[in-house]
């Protein structure tokens, strides 16, 4: 079998759950590296998702990369219908966040590819999507882990302080960590998007077969604006708001907080910046919270904020809205957790704190030092710009090629 350099070649991509419009961090992820990816070699896009069927996605999906398959599988979305499928499926072996995403088709439209060799790699893009790919893998397939999603089940198990959601939060991570463990095991290759989440995984594998791509940013739309006006004292979080570990830090920072910032800066405004605000979200809109929603464009609000905040205490992958913050030249203060992963300096394009105190001192100090939120602004975006997604996908590509050039390739199951 031939390597990258030598020939295009056929790649199946799989994802759960529509790519499109791009919302979340890891679609914007999958979707510049696959394009990256598609624009060089022979990339058929597999999109599942539950509903009703969308002929506008299947038409948009298609324009952003020709020949893909898009799958509705009928399930019901959401709502009470979840909550009585995973009340009627809690003693399953397999954790209920990856056994939603079964799928009868998609698990047949794989196995006929593998079967009929009409790829020769497949990326499966993150454990959702893995639960339909078959047990024995005797096609090179790498797994795309945008974060190890047994330790996000672990500290929500550690932090949830009602009895019943904890008791499930604990459940689930017992049931996520042995499906994740096993999971890894059986893919050729995974590729991790940190070095912390490679240490996480080598717990279950041997850390050679764990190769790290960066997480990236779009330079040609997040670019700094230096000859724009010093914006007002608005404070800016940007993140999915049905996601629960951005509910989390976005409680977090208004509960512990904020008060502290608006007891010195009272002019100041937190503007929270991102799509389905959970009602935990909503009772926070007050003279100095706004809560946005969906918006067309998330580059404006970064240009109108003073700082960007990423409070998140529970989390994994890498916070691809960080280096967006940062390649539009914006000052960042963030968690430990927040900023996990990503090639960040603390005290030179990035402020960390991990107490309620020390992270309001630091929001207080970018708003009302000029001359030091600009130092902060200039160096964040001189690091972003070394994360451009072609140089990411390049990364992602050399994996793909050592795993072409190892032959033979059997599954680890």
């Amino acid at each position: 079998m031939g390597s990258l350099k030598d020939h295009a070649v056929r790649i199946l991509w799989c994802k759960a759950n529509k790519l499109l419009p791009l919302h979340s961090g890891g679609d914007i992820r999958s979707y510049h590296i696959a394009r990256q990816l598609a624009s060089r070699h022979e990339l058929t896009f597999l999109s599942y998702y539950d509903g009703v069927p969308d002929p506008a996605y299947q038409e948009e999906l298609s324009r952003h990369f020709p020949g893909a398959i898009s799958v509705c599988t009928g399930k019901p979305e959401g709502g009470w219908a979840r909550a009585l499928q995973y009340s009627l499926t809690i003693a399953g072996q397999s954790p209920f966040a990856v056994r939603r995403f079964a799928s009868d088709q998609v698990q047949q439209l794989i196995q006929t590819c593998f079967q009929e060799r009409r790829c020769d790699v497949a990326v499966c893009d993150f454990l959702d999507a893995a639960i339909n790919f078959p047990d024995s893998l005797d096609l090179p397939c790498v797994l795309f882990q945008h974060n190890v999603e047994s330790e996000i089940w672990r500290r929500h198990a550690a932090t949830e302080s009602n009895p019943a959601k904890k008791l499930m939060y604990k459940l689930e991570f017992e049931k996520m960590v042995r499906y994740e463990a096993a999971t890894v095991r059986k893919f050729h290759q995974v590729i991790a998007v940190s070095e912390h989440d490679r240490e996480l995984m080598s717990r279950w594998v041997d850390s050679e077969k764990i190769q790290v791509v960066p997480t990236g940013v779009d330079l040609r739309e997040y670019r700094p604006d230096w000859n724009s006006p010093d914006p007002a004292p608005v404070v800016t979080f940007v993140g999915a708001m049905d996601w629960e570990p951005n509910i989390d830090a976005v409680e977090y920072f208004c509960t512990d907080i904020w008060p502290r910032v608006l007891a010195e800066v009272p002019d100041a405004v937190f503007r929270i910046v991102g799509r389905n605000p959970d009602g935990r979200v909503q009772s926070f809109v007050s003279s100095s919270v706004q809560v946005t929603g969906r918006v067309p464009s998330v580059l404006e609000h970064l240009r109108q904020a003073a700082v960007v905040v990423v409070p998140l205490r529970i989390g994994g992958g890498t916070r691809l809205k960080i280096y967006e913050a940062m390649a539009a030249g914006k000052a960042v203060v963030a968690t430990s957790v927040g900023a996990e992963g990503l090639d960040v300096h603390d005290g030179r394009d990035i402020m960390l704190q991990d107490d309620p105190a020390g992270f309001a001192r630091s929001v207080v100090g970018l708003l009302k030092d000029r001359k030091t939120r600009l130092g902060y602004e200039r160096a964040a975006a001189e690091l972003a710009a070394r994360y451009d997604w072609p140089a990411v996908a390049r990364s992602f590509e050399k994996v793909l090629q050592q795993m072409l050039a190892t032959e033979p390739l059997v599954s680890a199951m």
